[in-house]
């Protein structure tokens, strides 16, 4: 086929990207500033383009229809227009631009393979999902796993068929039902570029990577490196057959352009001035720490997002969403905070994406911190960024902490107070900053290898070494250490809200000290399945705490505690202590329907706390958990009398019931 058998017809300006008709493929784009758009299609098995100029505008959007193409065609936009120093960049016509609508890249498929990016013209393959359904888990009762794709199955280690891949995700399922998981946060699937990073390990002089993803080229486009669009779904369809739901973390924050000529590929290169925040000189205004921000509730990139958005729901059957640095969502065009966003807005109110789980990490790179504060419109909730802090002061012996950490305990009304508990993500660590074993094993970060001098990376991690810095062999130290990963469990797994808990983290899995893996593709990163089957005890706990947590609704409320619903004690029943110098906190939460009492306690003092329990509601209180036991499990046991020694830097879970099927159930 060559370029004078093709007759071109004005086609249609919605919707946007590619779509076909009954006379052939529709193209639309948009572009404000443009003075000239061409459309370069790339027949199978040719390199050079074939180039059709885009000569139908309505409004901002230019369009056409090419009639009749071969399969496996590809396609870019050349754009030109004027210099304007207020529009921050010049059109460049020798480089053919990405659509941004694109869902079927010709992307590279080798992990750290760099390739130009085009879009196929072909429609997806219709797919059958086989009746999917979404598992619609309330909230409040989803344990939440982050996850790397990548990085969950490339180790070696992993045994699995498709290391790396949304395939390797299936089949590890029985994995994540065995811990207990039912929902997993993927960190960003969005296709990105991983080479993408100038740093070097000042040590080896490997290259490093962007292994994280936080450099977004396309929002409609899987990871080729992980997979095909149809290898997600199928990751998807599996993972809803066993009761689990997906989230992603998405990035419609900044994009991988950065600031250099060289980083245009598509929204820049388009209409710099419509997509990105730029000041009077026309300069990016950097609210995401990454060389640019998106505009995000400018009219035409607020349509993109909800498009985005409405399409990962409708199509690819996710369950929610993750919104990296998600203040930035609520920034004008000028970086001020809008009190009600427009995007927020629309997102909260949208049909499609009404019972779709929104999660906001709510602070972005500049300072702006909205824990508690972001516009939720009564839908949003948040990763709880203070209850991580609170609980790290708690265990590592901090004063003054007692109050607040029952106040995180109990779901953070102070924050979440005119919605619900469940609008608080709680989590200890995530992949941003120090796993949870590195964080009872280093008072300092050790990242020299990410090639910044250790200037990268967070300074105030509230972590505690237990005495020496790193690995050791002192056997007082290891065991205190494995008290406190336990410790945090306890406390994530007992707290109202959502608990969110990292990959790896189940086993003790480090980073060497390392706060800020961003660019590193091997060990540091990769779960490590010899590793897990070699500690299986944490492994053990951690699945406990997940199963009590779901048998005991009591842990798990939809509103907050009443003063009948949760009663604090102290050393003595009925008197707790809430003076600066206290580092201990318990509370019963008697369950009337449920014929029962948790009784839990909570020591993060260097000493023994001699605990004189309140009278069991239902003959004997039996022990459930002691964060000081090292063992597997074990079947609960019967306290005899109504003291307990608890240790140094440990907590327990007691039972009273007046049904013994409680007792057997566990």
């Amino acid at each position: 086929m060559s370029k004078k058998n093709i007759k071109t017809l004005p086609g249609f300006s919605h919707p946007l990207g590619v779509s076909q008709h009954k006379k052939g493929t529709n193209f639309a784009v948009y572009s404000q500033h443009a003075t000239a758009i061409s459309l370069c299609l790339f027949l199978p098995d040719q390199t050079t383009a074939l180039e059709f100029a885009m000569q139908q505008r309505t409004g901002h959007i230019w369009h056409i229809l090419i009639p009749h193409l071969p399969a496996y065609t590809r396609y870019g936009y050349r754009v030109d227009g004027p210099y304007d120093p207020s529009l921050g960049f010049r059109f460049d016509n020798t480089k053919i631009l990405l659509d941004p609508y694109a869902t079927h890249l010709d992307a590279p498929t080798q992990w750290l393979q760099p390739q130009p990016y085009l879009a196929f013209v072909d429609p997806l393959p219709e797919f059958d999902w086989q009746q999917d359904s979404p598992p619609r888990i309330p909230l409040k009762d989803l344990i939440i796993y982050e996850m790397h794709v990548r990085g969950f199955t490339q180790d070696p280690s992993s045994e699995v068929q498709h290391p790396g891949t949304f395939l390797g995700i299936i089949e590890k399922i029985p994995y994540l039902k065995k811990l207990g998981i039912n929902a997993i946060e993927l960190m960003p699937i969005h296709e990105f570029r991983e080479w993408a990073t100038p740093f070097v390990n000042p040590k080896t002089q490997q290259q490093l990577c962007n292994y994280w993803g936080y450099s977004t080229v396309n929002f409609f486009a899987p990871m080729r490196r992980y997979g095909t669009v149809e290898h997600f779904k199928q990751m998807v369809k599996a993972l809803h057959r066993e009761g689990i739901e997906v989230i992603l973390d998405v990035v419609y924050n900044h994009t991988t352009e950065g600031e250099g000529l060289d980083e245009t590929l598509s929204f820049k290169g388009l209409d710099n001035s419509t997509y990105y925040l730029l000041s009077s000189r026309g300069e990016y205004l950097n609210y995401s720490g990454c060389g640019n921000t998106l505009q995000a509730n400018h009219v035409v990139v607020r349509s993109f997002i909800l498009d985005s958005l409405r399409y990962w729901v409708e199509q690819m059957h996710v369950d929610g969403f993750r919104f990296d640095l998600a203040s930035i969502l609520t920034r004008d065009k000028d970086g001020s905070v809008l009190s009600n966003p427009p995007l927020i807005e629309e997102i909260s109110k949208d049909p499609v994406l009404a019972n779709v789980k929104m999660i906001a990490e709510a602070w972005d790179a500049a300072g702006l911190y909205q824990v508690g504060s972001f516009p939720s419109f009564g839908k949003w909730a948040e990763w709880n960024g203070r209850y991580r802090d609170t609980v790290r002061r708690f265990w590592k012996g901090a004063g003054g902490q007692t109050g607040i950490f029952a106040t995180r305990l109990c779901g953070s009304e102070d924050l979440y107070g005119l919605r619900s508990p469940y609008h608080s993500i709680n989590f200890v660590t995530a992949h941003d900053g120090f796993s949870l074993h590195d964080l009872v094993s280093y008072n300092t970060k050790h990242n020299l290898a990410n090639g910044e001098s250790n200037r990268d990376g967070s300074n105030d991690g509230e972590s505690w070494n237990h005495g020496i810095e790193g690995p050791t062999s002192d056997p007082n130290i290891l065991h205190l250490r494995e008290r406190q990963l336990r410790n945090f469990f306890f406390t994530l797994l007992t707290s109202q809200g959502v608990p969110m808990l990292l990959m790896g983290d189940e086993y003790g899995h480090t980073k060497q000290g390392n706060n800020n893996t961003w660019s590193h593709d091997n060990r540091l990163n990769w779960f490590q399945w010899d590793t897990l089957d070699q500690h299986p005890s944490l492994f053990a706990f951690c699945q406990k705490m997940i199963l009590l947590r779901k048998r005991f609704p009591a842990l798990r409320r939809s509103y907050f505690l009443n003063k009948t619903e949760i009663i604090f004690h102290g050393l003595l029943p009925h008197q707790p202590l809430w003076d600066i110098n206290s580092h201990f906190l318990a509370f019963s939460l008697p369950d009337a329907l449920e014929k029962l009492n948790l009784y839990l306690a909570f020591n993060a003092h260097s000493s023994p706390a001699n605990v004189t329990l309140p009278a069991p509601p239902y003959q004997s209180w039996h022990i459930l958990v002691d964060t000081a036991e090292s063992t597997k499990e074990k079947q609960p046991t019967v306290l005899s009398n109504q003291t307990y020694r608890l240790l140094p830097y440990s907590s327990i879970m007691l039972l009273s019931s007046a049904q013994p099927e409680h007792l057997d159930q566990l």
